[in-house]
């Protein structure tokens, strides 16, 4: 919020102006209404391999992050410049494979990919759209320095907190609103479905059917499945309410079984169909997977994207951009050791009380080791690890982060921060403006997940 000299940035002028005006006491209660008022919705999520797995509230900063108009431009053609540069990616290597022929990847980190399905080779989703739905994860470490710290291309998590947490600050600091020019995401529900509806099938006649899939109300994220079929005005389905028949995917309904024109799924691959993948899920749907390569029906994101979160494909961004687009990467990945390659494993080894080392498949803070916070025998164990299957990990730098202030009992306090912009992809590409900020709440912590006791702000993208 403050420059080095302790003036206001320009983005946070007017609220600056503003909280300091105010009463902490004030504050202090619209804190405890922020709580009441996620707990009155059921904001909650789920902490698996907890002793305590109870639904727990996500914890809400009321001191919104700004981003001037200037800076999003930026961030907006950076990651659309991303974006683009996956769906292609994705293609070519179901397809053609001509940056493995080209020598830009080795073809073993493809095809030896748990990520990778066989199943997709020569298939192309309708619109030959791949990611529907992304969430670039996006950390600051200076004035104009941002970097892409991993992208999520699957099955982005995350969406109904930016847009409940907007709803909160809006009901609870209206004049903030009337004050500061603050871009829409209230909207989001609206061109998630028109986004959706617009990469139906060839031979959708009419408005196409969208439904949601759930694994069920056991799932962490269940109240986004939930939030966002209703928001969209769309069934809410498991896998139990749909089956093949006559060739379509049809949803059980009052009136009898009717066909379902799109499906965002919130199952992974491996749950999807028990006929093609994992024949034990009883969380998919047994035939799904011909019903799609028949063209018969559009899977958002489609099967097999997730191998573009994979970390170790993630240090090679920087090539995929330009080998697709033609152009250098607008947004800069973090500098990344693979630790598969021997002499970035013995560096990586060496360096360990300073890097970050994380699992390729990993996600949600887990199977991490912040080499700084951690003890030397923490070290010493993973290290172990690490040799026993380094393929499994790469290494990143412990990065300056940006702060962001939070507000405390005290006053406000600095807390580091990372962004995760939603980005819809159909026949165009539409980026929501501002997306999720997730704070690390732990002062000095830089592990923001709200698995490891982060929470979440409102993040405003202010108009030129």
């Amino acid at each position: 919020m403050l420059t080095a000299d302790n003036r206001p940035r320009p983005p946070y002028q007017n609220y600056h102006a503003w909280h300091a005006s105010q009463d902490p006491a004030h504050l202090i209660q619209k804190t405890r209404d922020a709580e009441t008022i996620f707990r009155r919705t059921g904001i909650t999520f789920a902490v698996y391999g907890h002793a305590d797995s109870s639904e727990k509230l996500i914890p809400f900063d009321i001191i919104p992050r700004i981003i001037s108009a200037s800076e999003w431009r930026r961030l907006a053609a950076g990651i659309e410049q991303r974006v683009l540069a996956l769906n292609a990616f994705l293609e070519d290597i179901y397809h053609k494979q001509e940056i493995i022929k080209a020598g830009r990847i080795p073809r073993e980190l493809i095809e030896r990919n748990d990520a990778f399905l066989p199943e997709m080779i020569g298939f192309r989703p309708p619109g030959g759209v791949y990611t529907h739905i992304v969430g670039t994860d996006i950390v600051r470490t200076g004035e104009n320095e941002f970097y892409v710290l991993e992208d999520n291309a699957r099955t982005p998590s995350g969406v109904s907190y930016m847009l409940e947490n907007r709803e909160t600050m809006m009901q609870m600091f209206p004049e903030l609103f009337t004050q500061n020019k603050v871009r829409r995401v209230e909207d989001y529900p609206y061109l998630l479905r028109q986004s959706l509806a617009a990469m139906a099938p060839p031979g959708c006649q009419g408005k196409p059917r969208v439904a949601v899939l759930t694994p069920g109300i056991y799932n962490s994220a269940y109240f986004e499945h939930a939030f966002l079929a209703d928001t969209m005005g769309v069934e809410l389905v498991e896998g139990s309410d749909l089956r093949v028949i006559d060739g379509r995917v049809k949803m059980r309904t009052t009136r009898g079984y009717e066909a379902i024109d799109v499906l965002y799924r919130r199952v992974d691959d491996d749950y999807l169909d028990p006929m093609t993948f994992r024949a034990d899920s009883t969380l998919g749907v047994p035939g799904i997977m011909d019903v799609y390569r028949a063209g018969k029906i559009t899977i958002a994101n489609a099967p097999g994207t997730g191998i573009a979160d994979d970390k170790a494909i993630y240090s090679y961004m920087p090539e995929i951009i330009e080998f697709y687009t033609g152009r250098k990467a607008m947004l800069e990945n973090v500098p990344t050791w693979r630790c598969s390659e021997p002499t970035s494993l013995a560096y990586v080894l060496e360096h360990l009380h300073e890097l970050v080392v994380k699992e390729v498949h990993g996600s949600g803070g887990y199977g991490m080791l912040v080499g700084p916070a951690a003890t030397k025998k923490e070290r010493t164990l993973f290290a172990e690890k690490l040799k026993a299957r380094p393929s499994n990990y790469i290494a990143q730098p412990t990065l300056s982060l940006s702060t962001v202030p939070i507000f405390v009992n005290k006053g406000i306090a600095p807390r580091h921060v990372d962004l995760r912009p939603y980005v819809l992809v159909s026949d165009k590409v539409k980026i929501i403006p501002g997306g999720l900020t997730r704070v690390a709440l732990k002062q000095g912590s830089l592990v923001v997940n709200s698995s490891q006791g982060g929470g979440t702000k409102d993040t405003w993208v202010l108009e030129d």
